[in-house]
């Protein structure tokens, strides 16, 4: 189970690490914003991905606990 938890962890440690990141390059990106400064799909669906990544960071920390204690 550690090493279960040591791979969870891990999973968890990366996207936390790498997805904001992404994040703020994306929304800088030309192609994030149209003529009149709002957001495009471009954007939206770059957000809607990391925001599912970060989810599953949060899930990832949740089950490394639970196989930790089991």
């Amino acid at each position: 189970m550690t090493l279960l938890a040591v791979l969870l962890f891990l999973n968890a440690a990366f996207n936390i690490l790498v997805w904001p990141t992404f994040y703020r390059r994306v929304a800088k990106d030309p192609r994030a914003h149209d003529a009149q400064g709002k957001a495009t799909r471009f954007l939206v669906v770059h957000a809607v991905l990391i925001a599912i990544a970060l989810a599953l960071a949060a899930a990832s920390v949740i089950a490394g606990i639970a196989a930790l204690v089991a």
